[in-house]
């Protein structure tokens, strides 16, 4: 049992990590968002698409990179410096070993999607395979010790950089080049930052012994995100295959924005959570608490952005991407419903692998990866709307499998976990009501951007109106956490 001074601790890290993954995720995000938008208005939907094919081989590439060595680093008690020299030179060697395959083999990658153009682009965004290999361990030993603050300033100076690449040779009409800039300097740039603030360099003390101690733990981890690139690619490679590079490109915008979404609202605490959940792995009562919070706290941001998303992605695609993106609405609609599940699971997999069970995070994978596969291939035929359709469906009739393996594990109270989600569910479903009688009786008066405008503020105060009204408690205590947000930073400050 920790004694309540390692608690506190532990628990103002785990604050102080929240910041600073805040700061991270919502700092790049914003910055790629506004990268995102200026890139969408300049390259079309082929450009997007051509990438996207090219980011399936790569990202099946990459797989095979870390071997879960970084993983098996943030959740080992016990660390020597023999594990860190031993993952970094096995990530090194591998790295060198797959940038020279994929190099090879991008002929034939471009010759199976029928796409020549594809070669030049997978060989040069081989060389990422580099980078990932140089920064992995450091960024490993960032997480385990909470140490937020170093990897928000990598991405954040990445996003920038990549950015300002990106859009440069896109209005030098560089077209899909633009894109590949913009990932080859981020690389580069995360690279950079990440040795200048790290105080850890490999040393040479490699060890066989230390490597099995690793990789016991990080094969489960290998196959778990082998299991996640079909979940997550399949869909992209069996719409490139069968439909093309521009109706990917316009299902590759619609998952896109569901992923920033994601990203902004969600990961936020996912980062912090696996670490923190794994100091509170001995104590489950704590853990417990800990789980709570971070689901009943996402899901209170979550479920409005996401209905909202759905009510909006008219005027949203219009607004900021233009006309011409517009096949794209629909799919962006139904992906905003997996949303909503990933927001109230995401922990879920944390809890699992903090508790030391890689195994069954894997058997959950297997099952996801299965069901996404035979559903997307199904679901093709019918174009990108089904395929989308497909995701969410599979979603929600696994989603109870997962939530059992975390009750086994820790004996959460379902009535408790599911009473959080109440609250949230009635603001967000007051929020979309008022939203369309707004539509319904503004649509054709005001302008588009007006009236986005209307739209998303009366959104935000019927929501905060609702949960103000109908649980004061949590009101009081999402106030209450940000201002002890805001005095944290202003005591760091001073």
């Amino acid at each position: 049992m920790e004694s309540p001074k390692e608690s506190s601790n532990l628990r103002q890290k785990a604050v102080k990590g929240v910041v600073w993954s805040a700061l991270e995720s919502w700092g790049r995000q914003v910055i790629s968002l506004i990268v995102f938008f200026v890139l969408a208005r300049l390259l079309g939907p082929e450009s997007y698409g051509l990438v996207a094919l090219a980011s399936v081989f790569l990202a099946f590439v990459q797989l095979f990179l870390d071997q879960g060595l970084s993983q098996a680093i943030v959740q080992r008690q016990e660390l020597e410096p023999e594990h860190l020299d031993t993952a970094f030179w096995t990530n090194v060697a591998i790295s060198g070993v797959l940038t020279t395959l994929s190099i090879a083999c991008a002929g034939l990658v471009a010759d199976f999607y029928k796409e020549p153009q594809l070669t030049p682009i997978i060989r040069w965004l081989s060389l990422s395979f580099l980078f990932g290999g140089l920064i992995s361990v450091q960024q490993a030993i960032f997480q385990r010790r909470l140490a937020f603050q170093a990897l928000a300033l990598r991405s954040i100076v990445a996003v920038v950089i990549g950015g300002v690449v990106g859009v440069t040779m896109a209005f030098m009409d560089f077209g899909v080049w633009s894109l590949v800039g913009q990932q080859l300097s981020s690389g580069v740039a995360q690279v950079l930052v990440l040795w200048s603030v790290s105080h850890w360099r490999p040393g040479f003390k490699v060890s066989r012994k230390h490597f099995k101690e690793l990789f016991s733990f990080g094969v489960n981890v290998l196959g778990i995100k082998i299991l996640d690139f079909l979940n997550r690619r399949s869909d992209d490679f069996l719409i490139g295959y069968f439909l093309g590079s521009v109706a990917l490109g316009y299902y590759n915008i619609g998952y896109r924005v569901l992923l920033i979404i994601t990203e902004l609202l969600v990961s936020v605490m996912a980062k912090v959570a696996m670490p923190t959940f794994s100091r509170l792995q001995h104590d489950l009562e704590k853990l417990r608490r800990a789980f709570y919070t971070a689901t009943q706290l996402t899901s209170l941001v979550a479920f409005p952005t996401f209905l909202s998303m759905a009510v909006l992605a008219p005027e949203v695609v219009q607004v900021l991407f233009g006309e011409k993106w517009m096949p794209s609405v629909p799919v962006m609609q139904i992906l905003a419903f997996i949303g909503i599940l990933h927001s109230i699971y995401y922990f879920n997999s944390s809890v699992i692998m903090a508790m030391g069970k890689p195994g069954w995070k894997l058997g959950l994978n297997c099952l996801n990866a299965v069901s996404n596969v035979v559903g997307f291939a199904i679901a093709v035929r019918w174009g990108i709307v089904a395929v989308a359709g497909a995701y969410v469906i599979r979603g929600y009739l696994v989603s109870p499998i997962p939530l059992l393996a975390v009750r086994k594990l820790t004996h959460i109270n379902l009535k408790i976990y599911f009473g959080q989600l109440v609250s949230p569910v009635i603001g967000s479903l007051a929020m979309v009501a008022a939203i369309f009688a707004a539509k319904y009786f503004l649509n054709d008066l005001l302008n588009l951007y007006v009236l986005l405008a209307i739209y998303l503020i009366l959104g935000i105060i019927v929501y905060v109106m609702i949960i103000r009204l109908i649980a004061p408690k949590l009101f009081d205590k999402v106030v209450n956490l940000a201002q002890s947000l805001i005095l944290f930073n202003k005591k760091k400050k001073a």
